[in-house]
């Protein structure tokens, strides 16, 4: 599918932070159209240059694809500007004005709208009159109505639904990309109500993706990680007091007996988590520490090697790219019944919830996972089937047309 033409054959992808998962987005956004035939630019700040994706695009200086850097504008904090979403659109465009200049711009991509979103009822689009699609990730007024477990604003949601239903009419918004996909369902009931309609942009469900891989050996792996006998439990990310770590520990360490369980820290540690692991008793079998950046290769074996995955994490209430991984390595979760991991989670095919993160409640769901039961017949694909790279970029080139 060729979409290109002479005169409009370039799609900016404005991304100005690479931290965590964003930059995965601007590069794959960038791989779904140029394999539909666009030249693409990842548009992003200054600060971004030794990146390993800015140094590779840079090195490689295909013309399918460029990096251009853009310094953002120097905000006051006053009138308008002391409000981030203000100061986010100001950005957005001024990069925008910047990068298309010379440029016959077919399509902009957002690959994280939510730093401006909710400003578009007041300021109009960032890109004047040029077709852009936005991927929102942190939408969570509409919880309360489709059943996900989180925290009971009414006031605060009631009015962002509202500024959801105004922001979705901005002239050029042709879509609007969820990876929650009670946001599609929210709106398929309420938000097309009345005149509405006609006048908004597509809302539809794009699944948070996971890299094609495959399980390498467990045992292998673990001699690859030195990871000793017996079973392990995964710990990954962004090491944090919110993934429930302090619970966690204080459960294993009560835990003992026949069934232990090796704790596998792996991600870089914040520095109160790296308190607590410094004045914590000593657990047995001893934890297993990875506090720094995990490699591809790393996080391969990690997947490999552990025999459950801990997703008992606290005040997080949208959606997680280890349970996507977790899935995708076959291993069952021990997880929150709060936010999108509960909804995901909720029929317990994934491994079980807990409703707590008391000590009894946590050892009582790792029991679970190693109960030894008859496998029960599958019930049909699991909805996390889609999240992968291909559809991913499916859903992006499908978002344009």
């Amino acid at each position: 599918m060729t979409m290109a033409n002479d005169t409009l054959d370039t799609v900016l992808i404005v991304e100005p932070n690479f931290t965590g998962h964003r930059w995965r987005y601007a590069e794959w956004a960038a791989a779904a159209y140029m394999e539909a035939g666009y030249r693409c630019v990842i548009v992003t700040d200054p600060a971004n240059a030794a990146h390993s994706l800015a140094t590779r695009i840079a090195q490689e200086n295909r013309p399918e694809l460029q990096i251009q850097f853009v310094e953002p504008l120097q905000h006051g904090r006053r009138g308008l500007a002391k409000v981030s979403y203000v100061r986010f659109f100001r950005d957005f465009k001024h990069a925008f004005d910047t990068a298309s200049r010379n440029r016959n711009v077919a399509l902009v991509v957002v690959p994280y709208i939510d730093y401006f979103f909710y400003s578009l009822p007041f300021t109009g689009s960032p890109f004047g009159a040029t077709p852009w699609v936005g991927i929102t990730m942190r939408a969570n007024f509409h919880h309360a109505k489709v059943g996900v477990k989180a925290p009971r604003e009414p006031l605060v949601n009631a009015i962002k639904a509202q500024l959801f239903l105004r922001a979705i009419r901005t002239p050029g918004l042709k879509t609007l990309l969820t990876i929650d996909p009670t946001l599609t369902e929210w709106f398929a009931r309420t938000g097309r109500e009345g005149h509405q309609a006609a006048r908004s942009a597509a809302v539809q469900y794009l699944a948070d993706p996971f890299p094609d891989a495959k399980a390498t050996e467990p045992l292998a792996a673990r001699q690859r990680l030195g990871l000793g006998a017996g079973r392990h439990v995964l710990v990954y990310g962004a090491i944090t007091e919110r993934k429930g770590i302090q619970e966690l520990v204080a459960a294993l360490a009560q835990r003992g007996g026949a069934n232990p369980l090796t704790l596998v820290v792996a991600g870089a540690q914040d520095d109160e988590t790296r308190a607590f692991f410094s004045s914590a008793g000593a657990l047995s079998p001893a934890a297993v520490f990875m506090d720094r950046f995990i490699t591809a290769e790393e996080e391969l074996d990690l997947f490999s090697a552990c025999d459950v995955v801990w997703l008992g994490y606290k005040g997080h209430y949208g959606m997680s790219g280890v349970l996507v991984q977790a899935y995708r390595f076959g291993k069952p979760v021990v997880a929150t019944a709060d936010g999108l991991i509960g909804w995901f989670c909720r029929t317990g095919e994934l491994g079980p919830v807990v409703e707590d993160l008391t000590a009894t409640s946590i050892n009582r769901a790792f029991d679970k996972v190693f109960e030894e039961r008859p496998a029960a017949a599958p019930a049909g694909p699991h909805l996390l089937e889609r999240n992968t790279l291909v559809h991913f970029k499916q859903t992006l080139r499908q978002a344009i047309i």
